[in-house]
């Protein structure tokens, strides 16, 4: 059986940008590894959030990997405390950031892209202080953090990296889904006050924000759906806990931070080894998304060239098929993610060229694809 690989580069999509002379950071990076597959591979646009769901990284990554989102989705943050904690039935998990708000404004969703020893160190505090029967906080992956309510209710809150520049006091739990006078949203905000109060101490400008509510989700093994046995590699909790619950085997890859810093070559070889023992192996790679949220042109155009010499180009030379896609936009004029259908490209297959990978390129061949999980029968259909 051929070995497939799937890289996702997290919201490397974008937007034409005026000083890019009308192009992307995709179509204007050096990317030869991509360009390569489309012009003798398959290049086309897939719709990998369903219409009417969150333009989210947790939905479309459900959405490559080949799933039905509106079928298994159940909330961001328990996709994430799949691999920090297990989860009791009554519980409800909100991802809780770590964050800047100056002048009352939410300016950073990433406190400063806090390192993670920094991090711990703030999560260890708020558990210590506020942490008790009810409520419980752990450490992510540098400013990702999480927050078990116990026996707790679902609050519909904000993702803060949708509300950057903005009044944070408009967003509060509840507030956006005008829930805001619920007992347990005003219970929520309260602990998010707090928390803000003992983090003030610890990092100075550093306070939280409690979003992607939802419980324990339920879904079919990769395995069950496809066949196929695989491995994740990734540094971030939501696409760990996500191969966690398709069965995947978990690949740890010292160096991958889930930020602009990551170990790009590390993953391309822990992919490379992963292949020996697997059908299929999934690789994420978070840094065009961060500098997307960043807003940094320069730091997107870099991560996309980092991706496609670092990871993409031994994968080439290991000889698996391949397919890349990211899961999302995130334009750096926009600083958070939107929901067009994104470009994808796999090796081999029959049709749809392209002179090279790109949105712009990808839409002029024809081929569209409605979800993630035609994308992935096609893929698999067409590489067996």
């Amino acid at each position: 059986m051929r070995k497939r690989v799937l890289l996702v580069p997290d919201g490397m999509a974008d937007l034409p940008i005026d000083e890019l002379d009308g192009r992307t950071p995709l179509e204007v990076a050096h990317t030869p590894c991509m360009d390569a597959l489309a012009r003798d591979g398959v290049v086309g646009l897939v719709r990998t959030i369903p219409a009417g769901m969150p333009p989210g990284s947790d939905i479309g990554n459900l959405s490559v990997l080949g799933y039905d989102p509106a079928a298994v989705f159940s909330g961001r943050s328990p996709l994430e405390a799949v691999n920090i904690v297990d989860l009791a039935a009554d519980d409800v998990s909100y991802r809780c950031n770590l964050v800047t708000v100056a002048g009352g404004l939410l300016t950073d969703n990433t406190a400063g892209h806090v390192t993670n020893d920094e991090a711990r160190a703030c999560f260890a505090k708020l558990q210590e202080e506020l942490g008790d029967e009810e409520f419980s906080f752990y450490a992510g992956v540098t400013y990702r953090g999480l927050l078990v309510w116990h026996g707790g209710e679902l609050v519909p809150c904000t993702p803060p990296h949708d509300i950057l520049d903005r009044p944070a006091a408009d967003y509060l739990p509840g507030m956006a889904a005008g829930t805001g006078g619920s007992p347990a949203a005003a219970k929520l905000a309260r602990l998010q006050a707090r928390a803000g109060e003992v983090l003030a101490a610890t990092r100075p400008g550093t306070t939280v924000w409690f979003w992607g509510e939802g419980r324990r989700p339920s879904m079919p093994s990769f395995r069950d759906l496809y066949g196929l046995s695989g491995a994740v590699v990734g540094a971030v909790d939501l696409v760990r806990g996500i191969g966690r619950l398709a069965g995947l085997d978990v690949i740890d890859v010292p160096g991958a931070t889930g930020d602009l810093d990551t170990d790009y070559g590390a993953k391309g070889r822990a992919a490379v080894a992963a292949l020996a023992g697997h059908d299929l192996v999934w690789v994420h790679v978070e840094a065009p998304d961060e500098a997307g949220h960043l807003g940094s042109v320069e730091e997107k155009v870099r991560a996309i060239e980092r991706v496609d010499a670092e990871v993409l180009a031994p994968l080439v030379a290991a000889g698996p098929a391949l397919m890349v896609l990211p899961d999302h936009y995130t334009p750096v004029s926009l600083r958070t993610h939107i929901d067009p259908p994104v470009p994808f490209v796999f090796a081999g297959g029959h049709g749809s060229r392209a002179p090279a990978f790109g949105e712009t390129a990808a839409a002029t061949t024809g081929l569209f694809l409605e979800s993630g999980a035609a994308l992935m029968d096609l893929f698999l259909a067409e590489t067996s």
